[in-house]
Order: structure tokens, then sequence, then C-alpha cells
């Protein structure tokens, strides 16, 4: 089995975490090893590399990747999820960093093994963890949350319009077996969704599993909750670079991102500032980087990709 992955933006990447060879970089999601293994080769003897990824196998395929490149280099590849990135940088003695990247999603690889469930296209049992050890899989999302729930995950993680029938029809559906493979959901939301809704526009099980994808391993409330983690861990000049796939990460990283630049909570009818709080960072590129044309050629799911990059000061 393969780890196969084209690696997002990878060039814009590279220039924006601005590598210094003695430099110690962290990448929280190295799946492939794709952008680490450019970061890997700008480094010296003096500098360090970190990788992360709750996915097992992303740790086993990135380890070798690494190897091969034959650096000087020290590496460490740890398997566990991006949340923990303080934690295990202090246990590896770093107590501050030069960089991070978070590339953000489900992977190709993912997509792409059908036996993950994380797939539309591709029969499978309902799964969709990132982390194969963690309790919640998809299936105790759609067979056992209430009506109620499953709506709510899928209006709010994937926009769905169709949620509300969508929801009602996989609670029918369960009442009478089971619903236990990937096919069988996508033939449950394309009865939920009106004919002439499903003729424009993208898959229609693709929001909803996006939603349930979400949901399961808690991705938005990790990744607001580590951003903040993410640029106390930095050094002085150090970068954070968060590529995204959809509005929903997009707006977190926007809106937490602002926060460090400008944490004043002061009114906006105040002459000047009384709370104490003084910004972190700052913006290194004001609106997202996105792919060039010929990485959207070459490489369609680039397409929704946005990378934003902040500076500690």
């Amino acid at each position: 089995m393969e780890f196969k992955h084209k690696s997002v933006l990878l060039d814009e990447c590279i220039e924006y975490l601005n590598i210094r060879p003695d430099g110690i970089y962290v990448d929280g999601t190295i799946g492939g090893a794709g952008h680490s293994s450019e970061i890997y080769k700008r480094l010296g003897p003096e500098g360090m590399l970190i990788g992360l990824d709750q996915d097992t196998f992303a740790v086993e395929t990135s380890t070798k990747r690494l190897e091969q490149i034959g650096s000087e280099t020290k590496f460490k590849v740890v398997n566990t999820n991006f949340k923990n990135i303080t934690e295990t940088c202090r246990q590896l003695g770093m107590d501050q960093v030069d960089g991070i990247l978070l590339d953000l999603g489900v992977s190709s690889h993912q997509l792409d093994e059908a036996s993950r469930g994380f797939s539309y296209q591709q029969d499978a049992p309902l799964d969709m963890r990132m982390d194969s050890s963690s309790k919640l899989s998809a299936y105790e999302v759609v067979n056992l949350y209430k009506e109620q729930d499953i709506y709510r995950i899928i209006r709010d993680y994937g926009e769905e319009k169709w949620a509300s029938r969508i929801a009602k029809f996989i609670v029918e559906a369960r009442n009478k077996q089971p619903v236990k493979t990937t096919y069988e959901l996508v033939d449950i939301i394309k009865r939920a969704v009106p004919s002439a809704a499903r003729r424009d526009g993208p898959h229609p099980a693709k929001r909803t599993f996006q939603a349930i994808r979400i949901e399961v391993n808690d991705e938005l409330n990790i990744l607001n909750n580590t951003v903040g983690e993410c640029v106390t861990l930095l050094k002085t000049g150090g970068r954070l670079c968060i590529i995204t796939f959809h509005s929903l990460e997009d707006r977190i990283v926007k809106v937490r991102f602002n926060k460090e630049v400008n944490p004043c909570t002061c009114p906006s009818t105040f002459p000047a500032c009384v709370c104490g709080k003084t910004p972190r960072a700052v913006l290194v590129s004001k609106k997202p980087v996105i792919s060039a044309e010929e990485e959207l050629e070459e490489n369609p799911r680039a397409r929704s990709a946005k990378l934003r990059v902040l500076e500690k000061i």
C-alpha cells in the first residue's frame, strides 16, 4: 500500500516558512512527508524537523521517506494529533520552534483508500476515523445519534441545504436496519435530496460526508483551540502556515489570526485602548494564498485550498 498524495501549495509553503538551516520546524499533519521532505532538505546539521500525524500509516510512510533523503539533520515523527503539539515538542526538549505547518483536512491517500470509509465514491464500512484507535466512527454518528443532532452536524459542518431531510431519511432507514456502508449512506442521501437539486452542483453526498468526518474527528474544535497554542510555541520571527480546504476551516483560521494581530477588546468608541492586550503576531499576507493555474491543472483537489500565514512578533 502506497501513500499517494500531492502536496498542495508546496512551493508557497516553503517560501512563506522562511526556513533557516539551523531552525526547528513542525509539520503538524505530516501525511506522506510531501511538505516535510522539502523542509528537511533545507535544514542543516543543527536543524530539527518534528512531524506529527494521528494516522499510523502516515507516520510509517513519512519516516521511511525522510530516512531515504539521507540528511544529517535530526527528525522525529510522532503518532499524535496536532492538538498535542506543545506537549510533544516539550517532551522532545523543544520549548519553542521556528515554524509550524498545518495542512488540514483529509489526505488524497485517505480518500483513495476505500477501506477508510472517507469517500462517497467507493464502497466501504462507515468509518472516517483519521485515528483508527478512536472509539467514535461514522457508524456511531449515523446509527446512534439523535435525528436533531445529525441534522445539526450536516447543517453546520456541511452547510447542506437539505440537512433536515437527510437526517430524517437516515433515521427512517436505520430504524429498519443499521446503515453499515458508505454506499448505503450515499443511497439514503440521494433519496433525500430532490432530483432537481442533484442535477447541478457537487455530488449530493459531498457535504454530508464532510460534515460526518468533521464530527468524527472533532476537526473544528481542535483547530480553534490549537491556533493560539501554535503562536505561543513560536519563537519571535517564527511563522505559522495553515492550509484549509473549506470555508468552515478558513473562517476559524482567519478569525483566530485576526485575534492574534488585533487582540484589543475595547469598544470602538474608546479613544484609546485600555484593555492592555497587545498583538502577538502580524499577518504575512493579508489575503489567503491560493494555487496557481499550473497547480490546479495538475491537482484539481488544490482548487479549494487557501494558505494563511502569521509571523510571531
